[in-house]
């Protein structure tokens, strides 16, 4: 069975959007439209497909450390000058996780560099790799200009605005590329009526097995992503997916199916990002409204992934994590017949997570008491009891975790 990751990919910037919009100010589908810039300009460039691959990528995740820059600037007090080279040095790590090889060598590193040397690093146009420029120079273009409502009437200002940039904040090659594709026709593909089909055709495809390390690795990142959004969330999805693995191991689900609970466990949280930070951190009782707000992220989960080949099933699980065995959960309202083994699996991972883990609202929990709370919940008729069972046999103090097959074995980190 196969994947496509570019796609995944997407619903990760689109997540990852509503972020940069909060720091930046960018636009909705701001992801989308770096990369499908990047992918004309690296075109007219005559870059091969694999540096198209990797320009592509690395711009749909240009800031994916943008959550750890956040929290990193909440916590330490550090300058923002230092913190933008914090959050490039991550965002590369990041991005390395990926096979792209050389290809993809510092292009996130150097994505806020200029090309006269007053960017974070102090890189001069002839130090910075060319799909970085592409990535700096279709970045800056649309956070400025918001390229996906700009009138062909104001076209004109916009390219003379970038050409006078030239050999200052834009190299002369990311310039003279830009100039090139950005006409009026360009302008239509980067609307928002149109970006989907245009992500669709100029972002190259990018298949792998569902039991590739590849996809792996991009949940763990995905992971990391969500989890930095507060400082009180901080390994959330990654510890739900590790004990998802080992519950797989326990249950004793073939490769197929223990990667795929562990790939909706890694990404159930996607949605989150776009819930306000100051509501997820809030120490007090929500209000009617922000608790709606909460809610919403299940569904935004489901709108994610729902588009992406061959994630069915894994797009169910995700989006499932909050339902109740009684109907009382959300984003759906199903109940136990609506609900199979993985999808109650991942629910009962969440609340103990949740719930063992410090939270503005409560203090950390030990097993006993987390479990504790999970019976309750099974004498309501929320949550199943054979699962609630299994996660004291597995996870509580006399447990022996050490003895199960860990996924580390199989992954590479």
């Amino acid at each position: 069975m196969k994947v496509r990751l570019d796609e995944l990919i997407q619903a990760i910037a689109v997540a990852l959007d509503t972020v940069e919009a909060k720091l930046l100010g960018a636009s909705f589908n701001h992801g989308k439209r770096i990369a499908v810039l990047c992918s004309l300009m690296s075109r007219e460039l005559g870059l091969d497909i694999e540096e198209i691959k990797a320009i592509t990528t690395s711009a749909l995740f240009h800031d994916n450390a943008l959550t750890e820059y956040i929290l990193s600037e909440q916590e330490t007090g550090e300058i923002q000058e230092f913190n933008m080279k914090r959050h490039c040095v991550f965002g590369q790590r990041n991005i390395n996780a990926l096979p792209f090889g050389s290809s993809a060598k510092d292009l996130i590193l150097y994505h806020h560099e200029q090309a006269d040397g007053n960017g974070p690093f102090g890189k001069k146009a002839d130090e910075i790799p060319v799909g970085a420029q592409l990535i700096a120079i279709a970045d800056m273009v649309d956070v400025t200009y918001h390229l996906n409502r700009v009138s062909s009437a104001d076209l004109e200002a916009i390219r003379s605005e970038v050409a006078s940039q030239s050999g200052k904040i834009y190299t002369k090659t990311a310039t003279d590329a830009m100039l090139t594709v950005l006409d009026k026709s360009t302008l239509d593909l980067l609307s928002d009526r149109n970006i989907e089909e245009t992500a669709a055709i100029l972002i190259p495809p990018w298949e792998v097995k569902l039991t590739d390390n590849t996809l792996i690795r991009l949940a763990k990142l995905a992971a990391r992503i969500i989890d930095y959004a507060s400082a009180f969330t901080r390994r959330h999805s990654v510890e739900i997916a590790d004990k998802i693995w080992h519950m797989g191991n326990y249950y004793g689900f073939n490769s197929t199916k223990r990667t795929k609970a562990y790939l909706a466990a890694a990404l159930h949280d996607l949605g989150k990002l776009a819930t306000p930070t100051e509501i997820l951190e809030k120490p007090g009782k929500l209000t009617d409204s922000e608790f709606g707000i909460i809610k919403a992220h299940a569904h935004v989960t489901y709108d994610l992934l729902s588009g992406i080949t061959g994630f069915e099933e894994i797009c169910d699980w995700a989006s499932n994590h909050h339902e109740k065995l009684d109907g009382s959960g959300y984003a759906f309202g199903k109940k136990a017949d609506e609900l199979d083994f993985v999808s109650r699996l991942i629910a009962c991972a969440d609340i103990y997570q949740a719930v063992s883990e410090a939270r503005p609202y409560h203090q950390a929990r030990s097993h006993d008491e987390t479990i504790e709370i999970l019976f309750d919940m099974v004498d309501k008729g929320q949550v199943d009891r054979e699962i609630v069972n299994d996660f004291n046999i597995v996870f509580g103090d006399h447990a022996r975790i050490d003895a199960l097959p860990l996924r580390e074995k199989l992954l590479v980190s």
